[in-house]
């Protein structure tokens, strides 16, 4: 039987749940202290009691912000058999589930374009999270081939980087034009490439 949580580890975990949505949408760099001061209703000494810094509370903050992310991106997957369909779940699962998971879009994205100069560990996380995905989309690829659902000569590694690359790129461009219709176009791209070059 595990134990309970400690009053101060639910209020940790009560800052990083409230400071996450702000770093997602304002940054390392635009989110200040008194914009965590409202959003968590805590004083500066309330907040930095549970954690050495800024740092490591918006390092926090991307992980549960991720973590948030990926559990609407593998919605259902399990359920599917087929690796290629299962494939296809997670582009339309990142494609139609976006909204609302986590404020203010993609975190992966997000972190990685913002701590791309000067945040070393910001970056770390974010590329913890890629290599997680990565993995994660390779791993479904390679049991295609095992099971000859996938055409043997797809590298899984190319593949699951092509996926992410094609939805991150679309994405980017979304947010610039304001419309769904890159996503879109890349979500049915991607299950024309599945089925036809990829597939078995």
């Amino acid at each position: 039987m595990s134990a309970q949580p400690t009053k101060g580890e639910l209020t940790r975990r009560e800052i990083v749940k409230k400071a996450a949505p702000l770093f997602n949408r304002k940054g390392f760099e635009g989110t200040s202290l008194s914009d965590l001061m409202r959003a968590t209703g805590l004083q500066k000494g309330g907040i930095y009691r549970h954690f050495s810094g800024k740092q490591q509370l918006a390092a926090e903050a991307f992980d549960y912000s991720w973590e948030k992310s990926v559990t609407g991106r593998l919605e259902g997957v399990d359920d599917v058999r087929n690796s290629v369909q299962r494939l296809k779940k997670m582009i339309d699962n990142f494609v139609e589930k976006r909204e609302g998971l986590v404020p203010g879009g993609c975190p992966l994205m997000n972190t990685a374009v913002e701590s791309d100069d000067g945040n070393p560990r910001l970056r770390a996380r974010a590329r913890k999270a890629l290599q997680s995905w990565t993995a994660r989309l390779s791993k479904i690829a390679a049991e295609g081939v095992a099971r000859c659902e996938i055409n043997p000569r797809i590298k899984p590694l190319d593949l699951a980087q092509l996926i992410i690359s094609s939805l991150e790129g679309a994405l980017l461009l979304s947010r610039l034009q304001n419309s769904n219709a890159p996503l879109r176009n890349i979500q049915l791209h991607l299950h024309h490439h599945l089925d036809h070059s990829v597939r078995a």
